[in-house]
């Protein structure tokens, strides 16, 4: 029994680990190597390099231009998303007024619907407010994140303990003194997981920010990745037609961009791994 349990997870884990291999082997190689050769072979560093240095500088440096908005999107929402997050989980949690229970009730809603199904009545709110194509109009969707609001709530009504918040406010303290020195404090662990996800939301989304935006230097790297299948032979054959003037790519500098893609979520999550842990099992367990 414990065999088979074991051969089912080895299947699951090749089955998610073999494509990224892939796609980590595809920059060394040349796009004959990448048809002919075995999808594992390691092509040459010369060629990794050359296919990075065609990757970067493709239309006028437009992967920097689009990395670089990602990260204005991505870094702006998650400071919105987490100012808006923490205080209202705590609200929700620790603290009684009229409609706390239908808010609760409509975060939980918002967090279950279809992100794409919000697209159309956003895009009429920033429209209508003069922001469309600005990068406030892909920030401020992101500022209000259910599930960061859910995860908060969960946390404070379970964690942090009642009557040391109590005895606060019997020693003078105010609602917002409670919160800020006492409670924030205590959240921290909390407060780095709202921010992971909510940056992997932001960084990963496609469909508002191709809603949003209308230029190629507005485009965050998600939607830029869009214009590289169109521009990458083996994805639009029209590319190989005599005179072109389009700068023909192919499957090794699509794969590059995709690395280039997830490296920042890499990143992140590699120096917020303890943070991200202590998050996820806190109020696990009670002492």
């Amino acid at each position: 029994m414990r065999f088979g349990g074991l051969a089912i997870l080895l299947l699951f884990t090749a089955f998610f680990f073999v494509p990224m291999i892939w796609l980590f082997l595809a920059p060394t190689k040349t796009d004959g190597q990448l048809v002919s050769d075995s999808p594992f072979a390691f092509g040459s560093l010369s060629t990794l390099a050359h296919t990075f240095h065609r990757i970067v500088t493709y239309d006028g440096d437009s992967l920097l231009i689009w990395l670089k908005n990602s990260a204005i999107y991505s870094f702006g929402g998650t400071a919105l998303a987490v100012i808006a997050a923490i205080p209202a989980g705590y609200g929700l949690a620790l603290t009684q007024f009229i409609g706390r229970r239908l808010l609760l009730s409509i975060t939980l809603i918002v967090m279950i619907m279809p992100a794409t199904a919000l697209v159309l009545p956003l895009f009429l709110e920033m429209n209508k407010l003069g922001l469309y194509g600005t990068i406030w109009s892909l920030i401020l969707p992101f500022g209000f994140f259910p599930f960061g609001v859910y995860l908060a709530y969960i946390y404070f009504s379970s964690t942090i303990p009642k009557d040391l918040l109590a005895a606060a406010r019997i020693d003078g303290a105010t609602e917002w003194g409670v919160f800020r020195y006492i409670a924030v404090p205590l959240a921290r662990p909390i407060i780095g997981l709202v921010g992971f996800f909510a940056f992997v939301a932001s960084w990963n989304n496609f469909f508002l920010p191709f809603v949003m935006t209308y230029d190629n230097s507005q485009y965050p790297l998600q939607v830029g990745l869009q214009q590289l299948i169109g521009s990458t032979a083996s994805f639009n054959p029209a590319n190989y037609s005599a005179g072109t003037s389009i700068v023909v790519l192919h499957r090794p500098d699509l794969a590059m961009a995709v690395i280039i893609a997830i490296a920042p979520v890499l990143i992140v999550f590699l120096f917020a791994q303890r943070t991200l842990v202590t998050g996820m099992l806190t109020g696990a367990t009670k002492e």
